[in-house]
């Protein structure tokens, strides 16, 4: 399929950005897409969001993308389709893959104690009781070990510090440190977002003797040719890179005053990259194709196969109340306690009407940005906004209308 931008007249129309899309030149195909550009370009005309750029993909390629409004609110320069986003948690997929692919090979299996392959994991603790007032805590030892399951599934009992005001606000007594933890509960006994994917990125590390930014490039980001995704951006790239944002009190935007790095001295697994949504749409479609890309093979099918099922149990994916909220809003997910966790991803277990098909894999970033691949339907969306706090009311609700929009796109 070939590239085309829309039409002179339709950019002047919504006069908040342009957008282009990869689609057959027919007249059924225009108003279908013009529907997705007009969900985008109106959010960003209400205000609602700053601006984005969004993606939808089928198996063969990009059948959509657009980019409406702003990259940065000071300078008023307009969001380009190439723009650079910092991705977060988007980040975990990739790491996820890395160590399937080291699975592959069979450098450990999925019920491995962690501290076999990472030291620091052994003796773990966890929280018998603490004191929000005066920060007093008692601990006991972890029931079981942390496997490398645990980790991949965030079932490990590592929590964040805004999902957790346990961990907000612990303080170490003089003499006792915690390389890792302590722990919010037994591993294995619930889901809690948290920081298990950063020691995912150490063991990727640990199996493959190669930092792990060099190991993406080799076994992942190189073969899909991605060549906008970096931990450590190159100087060419910094003026694609779009600033953070955050939401005022009276729903206008201003630069965070906190702006991530462009270079990460020691990257983690859970996140710190950086990426386009046309780079990122091969990773979805990788996915969608059954672990392969233009005839490379990332995965094998049956490691796809494996992500992509649940790997929790009777255990389900809660909605989190922030303790941090001008970081992350309270968040809750698809279909609340009954979502799943594969490796890797959130999997939506029942259909949405109008939306994803049940078996949907999803995810996303703490700047609002999010992503969904459905295999039933052999399609994916990403859409990329760049604000805090996570999970931001209006930036869900422009999510929600874009992926509404893209299936009548998909039809």
């Amino acid at each position: 399929m070939r590239l085309r931008f829309v039409s002179l007249a339709l950019i002047a129309l919504v006069s908040t950005g342009y957008a282009w899309q990869s689609s057959p030149a027919t007249d059924v195909a225009r108003p279908r897409t013009a529907a997705v550009d007009a969900v985008l370009a109106d959010a960003v005309k209400r205000g609602d969001i700053p601006g984005v750029v969004a993606v939808v993909v089928d198996r063969h390629g990009i059948i959509y993308q657009g980019a409406f409004g702003k990259a940065d609110v000071a300078t008023g320069k307009p969001l380009t389709a190439d723009a650079i986003f910092r991705i977060a948690s988007m980040t975990k997929p990739i790491t996820s893959t890395a160590a399937m692919q080291l699975f592959e090979q069979g450098k450990f299996r999925l019920e491995d104690p962690a501290e076999k392959y990472l030291p620091e994991l052994g003796n773990m603790k966890v929280f018998e009781s603490f004191d929000q007032a005066t920060g007093a805590y008692t601990l006991r030892p972890a029931a079981r070990p942390i496997t490398i399951r645990h980790l991949l599934t965030h079932t490990s009992g590592l929590s964040q510090n805004f999902t957790s005001p346990i961990i907000r606000d612990f303080k170490p007594r003089p003499g006792e440190q915690y390389p890792a933890g302590p722990l919010l509960f037994d591993p294995g006994d619930q889901w809690i977002y948290g920081t298990s994917l950063d020691w995912v990125g150490r063991l990727v590390e640990s199996l493959s003797g190669m930092p792990l930014e060099s190991y993406f490039r080799e076994r992942i980001l190189g073969p899909l040719n991605m060549n906008d995704t970096f931990y450590n951006l190159p100087q060419d790239k910094h003026v694609r890179v779009v600033p953070v944002h955050k939401r005022r009190a009276d729903g206008t935007f201003e630069l965070d005053p906190a702006q991530p790095p462009f270079s990460i001295p020691r990257p983690i697994g859970g996140g710190g990259l950086s990426s386009t949504a046309a780079d990122y749409a091969r990773v979805l479609r990788m996915f969608l194709n059954q672990g392969t890309l233009d005839n490379v093979r990332i995965l094998s099918p049956d490691s796809v196969k494996l992500m992509s099922m649940n790997q929790i149990g009777s255990v389900g994916v809660r909605a989190l109340k922030s303790s941090m909220p001008e970081r992350s809003s309270d968040f809750t997910f698809v279909d609340d306690g009954k979502d799943k966790w594969g490796i890797g991803f959130l999997i939506t277990p029942n259909g949405r009407p109008g939306k994803r098909s049940a078996g949907s894999l999803s995810w996303g970033g703490i700047n609002n940005t999010y992503f969904w691949i459905d295999p039933a339907r052999g399609i994916g969306g990403i859409i990329l906004m760049q604000l805090l706090p996570f999970a931001d009311s209006k930036a869900l609700a422009v999510y929600d209308s874009f992926e509404r929009a893209a299936y009548q796109l998909a039809r």
